[in-house]
């Protein structure tokens, strides 16, 4: 069974593969890809909308515990580049799949 974390935009429970993990490097949030940053991390869908509701929530400061403002244009960005090329993915992809995509394509 996988762990199930709370996304911070949308409130909404998930297995931790399908979440996003972000910490803070203030004053900017960083995506933590492979979810191994040191710090406390705040978790989020993939997804434009549930980022900027967190941020209009304010949600990423009270996850994260920190009081001054959060820059989040660079998890806007990661996620944005994602969009654009499809077959670029998490760590939820195995090593073994990541290797059978290059070889095919």
């Amino acid at each position: 069974m996988e762990p199930v974390r709370t996304c911070v935009g949308c409130r909404a429970r998930a297995d931790r593969s399908s979440l996003l993990r972000v910490v803070a490097r203030i004053p900017v949030v960083v995506v933590d890809e492979t979810a191994v940053l040191p710090g406390r991390g705040a978790w989020v869908h993939p997804r434009i909308e549930c980022v900027e509701k967190a941020q209009a929530r304010k949600a990423f400061g009270r996850a994260l515990r920190i009081t001054t403002a959060l820059d989040t244009s660079s998890v806007l960005s990661f996620l944005e580049r994602q969009a654009t090329h499809p077959s670029i993915r998490r760590h939820s992809v195995s090593t073994e799949q990541a290797e059978t995509y290059i070889v095919t394509n």
